[in-house]
């Protein structure tokens, strides 16, 4: 039905892997006192390559790489969000969480499920 990607897959994902990252998100910034990006932007594309990752792969790798083998990078574990630099030294290459003292850091640890929809919609419409 989707002529424009070569599998079957849709492009976006569900609503419920969607919902699931987006809860996700807004629980872990606020447990790591991080911030989203002051690009809204930023973090709907994130949260919604995460849920994408969720539906495809099982786990949510982080989206912003690129990836030889993404079953295999899923099952390493390294890079499924939190990813370990995010875990270990609050480094997250995907500017979905920023330290307070991060240029790009906004002053929000929460978005809406429509807020992430109508950005993504509008980007794959």
């Amino acid at each position: 039905m989707n002529s424009e990607t070569q599998s079957s897959q849709p492009v976006q994902s569900t609503d419920k892997s969607l919902e699931a990252m987006r809860h996700f998100s807004i629980t872990y910034a606020k447990r790591t006192g991080t911030y989203f990006c002051v690009d809204p932007g930023v973090t709907a594309v994130v949260i919604e390559g995460l849920a994408k990752h969720k539906d495809d792969l099982g786990s949510p790798l982080c989206p912003c790489r690129h990836y030889e083998d993404k079953a295999a990078e899923v099952e390493a574990a390294y890079w499924n969000c939190p990813c370990v630099p995010m875990r270990e030294r609050k480094e997250c290459h995907c500017m979905l969480f920023l330290t307070a003292d991060n240029d790009f850091a906004g002053d929000q640890q929460e978005i809406t499920f429509d807020e992430i929809r109508s950005t993504t919609s509008q980007q794959h419409g």
